[in-house]
């Protein structure tokens, strides 16, 4: 059996039946697996997810009891072949069948000749498949094209253009820069940048932040120069939440939802290692992340501790320089590198969400010193996380002003989609 291909089912299953992210799933998988193809997998993988919903289309117009008649493991094959036979010139057709039969055979007994017909088939029939037309129901047309949850094109088309959405749409299916960001503390950007060419990877500098470079190559997070914590890669879109904050060295500064910890390490990175992060979250296996990546990177200067962040910590009130509240969200501005979010369900938990969001970052502001920042940002660019949770909050808190705010966009900014707003307290004489 192709280890290849069996390594990128049992990571789609583990997504599809699970609910794992892609992310971490397939990282997994190929540290278990060990796959002699690694690009191959992930290729296959985020292709996969990216084009879901298309994929199903097609295969629905094929079965004649309809998708609704296939378990998990036969369809998530099934969406591999399809996969296979529509976007990856590089593998045969004769393969892409032959080796999804194989894959039938061991992972859903007396189902491999379903999944042979169905894609012999679909490799007859393709051409002449088409989307339903645009013109009956265009939600409809852009969901099954781009492959979204209907309910994400029905919100943005809200606020922004028919055009403006399906650049959206296209850039969230598009694959992201490698961007890392250089840790100031060990390394000067120019050296960190020859010593990667060295080991023959392609190096650009970032386009929004000083301290981002965009790297080429493969394994590049198996490197000597990343173990010894030169770079931690991060999008652009998050690096500007420490560039914002605007610390100085011997700040106090509370980062509030602060697992897997990539703000907290970049912003103690920008303080030289002075002065104190204390860096919360509700789980403290998730905090466990946090000192694991300080640890690499030579930070002393923070300090990791469960709390809740709905709840107001009476011992810390008007205490920090800056607060940053990177609120829990849809995470819709990073489809990009997590595709199973473009199938979420709109559900009550994401229905709360906004209201949850307003309650931390109110508990949270009490922290602020008279003169202090606080810094909201999310990872989706839905308004009703962003702009009116802020609105929201500014209309009780009068002491607290706006002085900046920033939306990025995939379509626009070729950066992951990404909300900051930077408010500041009045300097208030106690």
């Amino acid at each position: 059996m192709d280890i290849n291909r069996k390594t990128a089912y049992l990571t789609l299953l583990d997504v599809e039946s699970r609910r794992a992210y892609s992310n971490l799933a397939l990282n997994h998988k190929i540290t278990m697996n060990k796959p002699n193809s690694p690009a191959f997998v992930r290729e296959l993988v985020y292709g996969v997810l990216e084009r879901m919903l298309t994929l199903d289309y097609f295969i629905d117009q094929i079965l004649d009891e309809g998708i609704e008649s296939l378990k998990n493991p036969e369809l998530t094959i099934m969406r591999m072949g399809v996969y296979q036979l529509t976007h990856m010139n590089s593998v045969p057709e004769y393969a892409a069948v032959s080796t999804s039969v194989d894959l039938a055979k061991k992972y859903c007994k007396g189902r491999a000749g379903l999944v042979n017909k169905v894609l012999r088939e679909y490799q007859n029939r393709k051409i002449q498949m088409h989307l339903p037309p645009r013109d009956e129901d265009e939600v409809r047309y852009l969901s099954l094209k781009y492959s979204y949850a209907p309910w994400i094109i029905e919100t943005w088309l809200k606020y922004y253009s028919v055009a403006f959405v399906e650049k959206l749409l296209e850039a969230g299916n598009s694959k992201p820069p490698l961007t890392m960001r250089i840790n100031w503390l060990k390394v000067r950007k120019q050296d960190l940048i020859s010593a990667l060419e060295e080991r023959g990877y392609e190096v650009q500098e970032g386009n929004l932040c000083q301290n981002a470079i965009k790297v080429k190559g493969s394994e590049v997070l198996e490197s000597e120069l990343f173990k010894h914590g030169l770079f931690t890669p991060q999008d652009e879109s998050s690096m500007l939440v420490s560039e914002k904050i605007g610390v100085r060295q011997g700040d106090l500064v509370m980062d509030v939802c602060a697992a897997p910890g990539g703000k907290t390490t970049a912003i103690a990175e920008r303080m030289n290692n002075t002065g104190k992060v204390i860096a919360s979250d509700i789980y403290r296996r998730k905090l466990d992340l946090v000192d694991k990546e300080a640890k690499r990177l030579g930070i002393t200067n923070i300090e990791t501790r469960s709390w809740d962040a709905t709840r107001v910590d009476s011992t810390m009130v008007r205490k920090a320089d800056r607060v940053l509240v990177d609120a829990p969200c849809s995470g819709l501005g990073v489809v990009r590198r997590k595709p199973e979010i473009k199938y979420k369900e709109k559900d009550d938990d994401m229905e709360l969400l906004p209201k949850k969001q307003l309650a931390i970052l109110s508990a949270s502001s009490s922290y602020v010193k008279p003169g202090g920042t606080l810094l909201y940002s999310t990872c989706t660019i839905n308004p009703e996380e962003n702009e009116k949770v802020v609105e929201a909050f500014l209309k009780k808190n009068r002491d607290f002003k706006k002085e900046e705010r920033l939306l990025l966009l995939p379509n626009v900014n070729d950066t992951d989609g990404f909300f900051i707003c930077v408010m500041k307290r009045d300097n208030l004489l106690e």
